[in-house]
C-alpha cells in the first residue's frame, strides 16, 4: 500500500492550496491521518492530524490558516491551506497510522504509512 499525495505547487503569498492524499489499496483500519512538512534545513514537523472519530489536532501554529479533513474509512485526507506565507514553503507529507489487516488488528500492531511528499512553494 502506498500513499499518494497531490496538490502541491507554486503559489503567491496570500494564495491557497488544497492537498490530497489517498491510499493506493485497501487498509483494514486507519486510526490517524496526518500531514507533516519538512522545510529546507529543518526537521519534519506535524502540521495537523485527524482521528477516526474526527478529532483534529493542529500543534503547529498555523494561526487557523490550515484545516485538515478526511475520512479514515475511505483512507483519504485533505489539507486546506489559506493565506499562505513564504515560510510555509516545504515538502508536505501525508501519514497514516493504521492496522493493515485483521490479523494486525487482533495483535494491536499498527503500521506507519508515509506518502512520497508534495512540494509547496510560496513565492512572489
Amino acid at each position: 500500500v502506498q500513499l499518494q499525495a497531490s496538490g502541491g505547487g507554486l503559489v503567491q503569498p496570500g494564495g491557497s492550496l488544497r492537498l490530497s492524499c489517498a491510499a493506493s489499496a485497501s487498509i483494514y483500519r486507519v486510526n490517524v491521518m496526518s500531514w507533516y512538512r519538512e522545510a529546507p534545513g529543518k526537521q519534519r514537523e506535524l502540521v495537523a492530524s485527524i482521528t477516526s472519530t474526527g478529532v483534529t489536532n493542529s500543534p503547529h501554529s498555523a494561526e487557523g490558516r490550515f484545516t485538515i479533513s478526511g475520512d479514515t474509512a475511505s483512507a483519504m485526507v485533505y489539507l486546506q491551506m489559506n493565506n499562505l506565507k513564504p515560510e510555509d514553503t516545504a515538502v508536505y507529507y501525508c501519514y497514516f497510522q493504521a492496522f493493515s489487516s485483521l490479523y494486525d488488528y487482533r495483535k494491536r500492531r499498527q503500521t506507519d504509512y508515509w506518502g512520497q511528499g508534495t512540494l509547496v512553494t510560496v513565492s512572489s
